[in-house]
C-alpha cells in the first residue's frame, strides 16, 4: 500500500538554473556578501518592482530593521503598524524600543483600513505624538488600498514602509507592490512566491537611503584601512550564492504568479459557490499574486467550522492553517493599543476567528489540489448532501 504524499502549504519551487549561478559564484570565488549576483540581483529586483535602487540582506525582518534605522526610530518612539500580519512586521519595532500602534483590516482587502489609519494619525496629531513610520501589509498578495494610505500618510508627513513580503508580483493600479512607500520590503523565505531559501530586499528611491542600508548591513565600517565603526551597524547582507538563486527565482516571477492565481481559481470553481464559503477579495484595480489561496468559512452556514477543515486535511497529510492571529491579540504586544476598523467592529478578529489558507504552491500538481478539494467537500458533505452525490 503506497503512502501518501504530503501536500504542504507553499513549497519551494525550483527554476533549474540556480545552480548555474551558483556555480558561476564557486567558479570566480566570490561566495561572501559581495559579488556579481548580489549587485544583479539588487538592479534586477529594482527594474522589476519599478524603484530606483535595492539592497539585497538575509530576511524581510531585516529589511524592516534597516528601515526603521534609516528613519531614525529610537526608543519611545511610535510606529503604526497592519494588525492582520506575521509578527516579523512588528517586531522590528521592539527591536528600537519603539511603540508599537495597531490599525484594524477594512473587509475589501483584508489590508490595513484608511478609515482606522486616519483615526490613529488625527488623534496622534491632537497629541503631538505623531508616529515615525507606519507599516503597510500587502496581506496573502493582495495590495492594500495604497493610495489613500499613501495620501493619508502624506498629508500628516509620515513616511510609509510597504511591506510587501507576501506580494511580489501583485500590483495596484498597474504599479508594482513594493514601489508605493519611502520604503518597499520583500521576503524570500523557502514559503514565497519566489525563494533564497532565506533573504529579503529593501527598495526605494532614495540612493542615499540604500547606500545607506547597505553601510549598516555590513557592521557599518567606517572607510578606513583599520576596522573603525563610529555607530551601531549588523551582520544582515546577503551573499553572492543565495543572490544568485535569487536571480535564477526571478526570472520565473511571472510564471510563478500565474501558477498561483491558476491554484486560486481551480479552489474558487470548486467550493466558491457554496453559502458560507468567501474567499479572500481582489480589490478593484489590483492583481493579487495569490500567494496564500485565503477564505473564510462560516460554520453557521456551512455546517462546519475552518478549525474541523484544516483537522481534516490534517488527517490526509494535507497541510492548512488559519489566517494570521492578529498582532493585538498577541501575549507579545497585548500593552500596546489598537485601532479597529470600527468602534465596535473588529475586521482582523474577525478574520481571524473564520479565517484559513489552502496549500497553494506554484508547483502544485492538479491531482494534489483534487485531493485537498475533495477534502473539503467530504467535510461539507452533510450539509449538501445533493451537491456532493
Amino acid at each position: 500500500m503506497s503512502k501518501k504524499k504530503r501536500i504542504y502549504l507553499s513549497s519551494p519551487h525550483m527554476t533549474g538554473r540556480e545552480q548555474d549561478y551558483i556555480r558561476e559564484a564557486f567558479d570566480l570565488n566570490w561566495i561572501a556578501p559581495l559579488g556579481n549576483h548580489v549587485d544583479g540581483f539588487e538592479q534586477e529586483m529594482a527594474e522589476y518592482v519599478g524603484v530606483k535602487h535595492a539592497a539585497a540582506v538575509i530576511s524581510g525582518t531585516a529589511a524592516i530593521h534597516l528601515a526603521l534605522r534609516l528613519l531614525e526610530v529610537e526608543p519611545g518612539d511610535r510606529v503604526f503598524c497592519s494588525s492582520l500580519t506575521f509578527v516579523a512586521s512588528a517586531n522590528p519595532i521592539l527591536y528600537e524600543k519603539a511603540e508599537p500602534v495597531f490599525i484594524d483590516s477594512e473587509p475589501d482587502t483584508w489590508n490595513m483600513a484608511p478609515a482606522a489609519l486616519e483615526r490613529a494619525l488625527r488623534d496622534a496629531a491632537e497629541t503631538d505624538n505623531l508616529p515615525k513610520a507606519v507599516i503597510v501589509v500587502n496581506l496573502y498578495g493582495q495590495s492594500a488600498k495604497m493610495k489613500e494610505l499613501a495620501d493619508l500618510c502624506e498629508s500628516y508627513d509620515v513616511p510609509m514602509i510597504e511591506d510587501a513580503a507576501e506580494s511580489l508580483g501583485s500590483e495596484y493600479h498597474g504599479r508594482k507592490s513594493g514601489s508605493f512607500g519611502t520604503f518597499g520590503i520583500f521576503s524570500f523565505n523557502g514559503n514565497k512566491i519566489i525563494t533564497t531559501s532565506g533573504g529579503g530586499m529593501l527598495t526605494s528611491n532614495d540612493e542615499a537611503m540604500i547606500k545607506k542600508a547597505r553601510f549598516l548591513s555590513t557592521q557599518a565600517k567606517d572607510p578606513s584601512l583599520h576596522y573603525q565603526h563610529s555607530e551601531l551597524g549588523f551582520n544582515y547582507r546577503m551573499s553572492n550564492i543565495v543572490a544568485g538563486i535569487g536571480r535564477a527565482q526571478l526570472e520565473a516571477i511571472d510564471r510563478r504568479v500565474q501558477q498561483r492565481r491558476n491554484v486560486f481559481h481551480r479552489y474558487q470553481e470548486a467550493v466558491g459557490d457554496i453559502n458560507g464559503i468567501d474567499f479572500m477579495p481582489e480589490f478593484s484595480g489590483t492583481l493579487s499574486n495569490r500567494w496564500l489561496t485565503a477564505l473564510t468559512v462560516d460554520p453557521e452556514k456551512t455546517g462546519a467550522d475552518r478549525t474541523a477543515i484544516i483537522e481534516a486535511l490534517g488527517e490526509e497529510k494535507i497541510e492548512a492553517r488559519p489566517v494570521w492571529k492578529p498582532l493585538h491579540q498577541q501575549p507579545l504586544f497585548e500593552e500596546y493599543s489598537y485601532y479597529p476598523f470600527q468602534e465596535k467592529h473588529s475586521v482582523s478578529d474577525e478574520l481571524f476567528e473564520y479565517g484559513m489558507c489552502l496549500p497553494s504552491g506554484s508547483n502544485m500538481k492538479e491531482e494534489d489540489q483534487e485531493r485537498v478539494i475533495s477534502r473539503i467537500q467530504a467535510v461539507l458533505r452533510k450539509k449538501y448532501k445533493q451537491r456532493f452525490q
